[in-house]
């Protein structure tokens, strides 16, 4: 059974991969054919896509759907529609780079740093950065649009397909939600709280990488919210999809940029608000909380050094609070919350076993 399942979710990744290559290549063929100058604007948007990433939302959607299917139901129709999930993604993770001024993503410049260094390196006047910026929100709008389109493409019938993007605009308005909570609270931090960042957590991270992927899975396979699946499935993917992003806040301070892809300690040169923050914040003695609350005014005025410096001993100065085991536990509970949902979740085995598998990824990954 397990190589089956391995077998399986290979051949969803590979599937979704030339789904995704061959709607892009057509769409920015389009776009070359309205101006050649669009071409390098669509190709920083086909890198985004393709550039890597673990494909967990078509992947979770997928066995979301898997799991309530018939046995003979064929993935080819539902592709376009599991593919279309990673277009959303690119959406969101464009545009919160430019949010967070993010400099690289995957190892890679991020887009808004491509269209400036592009900018830079041109003829064209006009500030480089302002440009950047500006290329990539249309970029991140772009593949929005790219997603509703490539949705548009699943082979099944209307109504079916409808019930699927109710589910799917819902996903998309609590991401879009979570993210202004998420920029809300940066501006707020001295009254921001645990509770408040895990609600970010669940709106921002949770709903639209896990919860809402297997509900529109099982939305596609003609499952509707409310059955004991879909209630089984919403229960897992929240506990999971929060777990998720309290093991990206530990990322985020000691994760291994060459393994993240991302510099390690943006949250504590911003004073992000995140749970594992929060709780620093709360269980820091006076003199902790002090240090803590200045670091931002500090690190505003650090030169590169001085500020690697400064966020390797915030780094050091968080987990001496404990918060750092504090949001370990957090994570190992809501996982095993999820698997206890899943073992009596009325879905097929193998749908089982690949979301215990996930669970466990997702949750105690390194990238």
């Amino acid at each position: 059974m397990a190589a089956d399942v391995d077998v399986l979710d290979a051949e969803l990744t590979a599937a979704v991969e030339t789904t995704l290559r061959a709607f892009l290549i057509g769409e920015s063929g389009a776009l070359r054919e309205v101006d050649p100058a669009l071409g390098d604007f669509a190709q920083v948007a086909q890198d985004c896509v393709l550039g890597g990433g673990k494909r967990l939302r078509p992947r979770f959607a997928y066995w979301g759907w898997h799991g309530l299917a018939g046995a003979d139901e064929s993935l080819t129709p539902i592709l376009p529609a599991l593919a279309a999930l990673e277009l959303l993604h690119t959406f969101a993770l464009v545009h919160d780079d430019v949010m967070d001024g993010s400099a690289t993503r995957r190892g890679r410049p991020t887009a808004h740093r491509t269209l400036t260094e592009r900018h830079a390196a041109s003829d064209r006047t006009g500030d480089a950065d302002r440009f950047g910026q500006a290329g990539a929100i249309l970029v991140g709008d772009l593949c929005l649009v790219w997603a509703d389109r490539l949705l548009g493409h699943t082979a099944l019938p209307a109504g079916t397909v409808l019930a699927a993007r109710r589910c799917y605009d819902q996903m998309r308005v609590e991401t879009v939600a979570g993210q202004y909570l998420d920029v809300l609270g940066e501006t707020d931090t001295r009254n921001w709280s645990v509770d408040r960042a895990l609600r970010v957590a669940r709106y921002k991270t949770a709903s639209y990488t896990v919860a809402h992927p297997l509900l529109f899975g099982a939305a596609l396979a003609g499952h509707t919210p409310g059955t004991p699946a879909t209630e089984a499935y919403l229960q897992y993917g929240l506990a999971v999809g929060e777990a998720f992003q309290l093991r990206d806040d530990l990322l985020g301070v000691y994760g291994d940029p060459a393994t993240t892809g991302k510099p390690a300690g943006d949250d504590l040169r911003t004073g992000k608000p995140t749970a594992l923050l929060m709780l620093a914040r709360e269980l820091a003695t006076g003199d902790q909380r002090a240090e803590l609350d200045a670091a931002p005014t500090r690190l505003a005025g650090a030169t590169d050094a001085e500020a690697g410096d400064e966020v390797a001993r915030l780094a050091e100065l968080v987990a001496a609070t404990g918060a750092v085991r504090h949001v370990q536990k957090m994570i190992d509970e809501r996982v095993a919350e999820a698997l206890t949902v899943l073992r009596d979740a009325p879905v097929r085995a193998a749908a089982r076993q690949a979301l215990t598998g996930l669970a466990t990824a997702a949750t105690q990954r390194q990238a």
